[in-house]
């Protein structure tokens, strides 16, 4: 694998993080706690996993240009934007959630999971769909 690979394995990721994470939710209603349990720890790790591969690619290849076409541009980086800030903001929420469920703190954990669920599925849908955008919809993007 080289580092040009590392987009592609990471909206990978992002994807399998969102099936855990609608599954873990899946189960949780259903009152299945060790199903939901196993596949939170999935999502995190997939995560984790992705966060690494993130930071490899970016370090050795740099940030990528939205270039074509300029009328979708304000809509591109509108998303880009609410993705990275939602993605810095989930992590401490998603450590709090981890931390109250492994004191079987259930109160404060549904306090937590109420915002950290939902906001990290749009970070890891939106990742999905930053990738689709810049190298499949409009693939003249380029690393800078």
């Amino acid at each position: 694998m080289n580092v040009e690979s590392l987009p592609a394995v990471n909206a990978c990721l992002n994807t399998i993080s969102t099936i855990f994470l609608l599954l873990g939710y899946h189960f949780i209603q259903v009152q299945n706690k060790a199903a939901h349990q196993k596949c939170m720890i999935a999502a995190f790790i997939t995560s984790t996993i992705f966060l690494a591969c993130y930071v490899i690619y970016h370090f050795f290849a740099g940030h990528t240009v939205f270039s074509q076409p300029v009328w979708f541009k304000p809509f591109y980086l509108t998303l880009l934007a609410t993705h990275i800030l939602l993605a810095v903001a989930i992590v401490p929420l998603i450590l709090a959630a981890f931390w109250f469920a492994f004191r079987k703190n259930w109160k404060k954990h549904k306090a937590v999971v109420r915002w950290t669920w939902p906001l990290w599925m749009y970070v890891s849908v939106t990742g999905v769909v930053v990738y689709l955008i810049l190298y499949h919809i409009y693939p003249q993007s380029q690393p800078a």
